[in-house]
């Protein structure tokens, strides 16, 4: 599942570097003003479209239309639509599900390879300080909160998610904690992305997802 806010010039060639093994590519449209919904269905993606702004309404929006599908589907996995991530590296991604059993994997970007320049100082530090308080409070070591990740189709729906903005990553790594699930991490690579980041690219959105990240970290306490 790919949400996506204005990505015209990138979502084609993500949807295109997704392995041929995945069963359906869902792009859910967040309100964008450009073609991202054309190009995604010209290059074979089922494409939603979710009025209300927000990372995790476009990903609540996917969920509910596989949840209501006759077969739903095993794994989801979750990439942006930007093109910073390398879903030719979903095999690497799913692998410990299929092998070892593992309900979730959150690619981490700190384990891997970033390109110079593809994450600002500010994602970095953020990251740092988000898996550090969630190592103080839950006790559970991430290096990450990577939007490149998979999961369980019927563990997800388990977690009952919630929230509708930038809270999204950090609400699944916490909510898998506290209801037991089994998680590893994988390495990835990351790029920079094509076009302007929505969020640590603006001092607004940079300082409305360290507030909510923050938040988050307690509310669930």
């Amino acid at each position: 599942m790919i949400p996506a806010f204005n990505e015209e010039q990138s979502i084609g060639h993500v949807i295109d570097d997704i392995p041929d093994f995945v069963r359906e590519i869902v792009v859910v449209n967040n309100r964008s003003t450009d073609n991202t919904q054309q190009v995604a269905e010209n290059h074979g993606a089922t494409v939603l479209y979710q009025p209300q702004a927000g990372y995790g309404s476009a990903c609540l929006m996917g969920i509910e239309y596989l949840e209501n599908k006759k077969k739903q589907p095993d794994i989801m996995v979750f990439v942006d639509g930007d093109y910073s991530d390398y879903p030719e590296e979903m095999s690497e991604l799913i692998a410990p599900i299929i092998n070892d059993g593992v309900d979730m994997v959150i690619g981490s970007r700190a384990l891997g390879d970033k390109e110079s320049g593809s994450m600002m100082p500010q994602q970095i530090f953020g990251n740092w300080l988000a898996t550090s308080l969630i190592k103080l409070f839950y006790g559970a070591r991430y290096s990450d909160l990577g939007p490149f990740r998979a999961i369980k189709f019927d563990k997800l729906l388990a977690l009952g998610m919630q929230d509708k903005d930038y809270g999204w990553t950090i609400e699944m790594q916490i909510k898998a904690v506290k209801n037991n699930l089994n998680f590893a991490e994988v390495p990835v690579n990351y790029r920079k992305r094509i076009g302007t980041s929505k969020v640590s690219g603006t001092v607004k959105g940079t300082v409305m997802a360290g507030y909510k990240i923050i938040t988050s970290i307690f509310k669930y306490l």
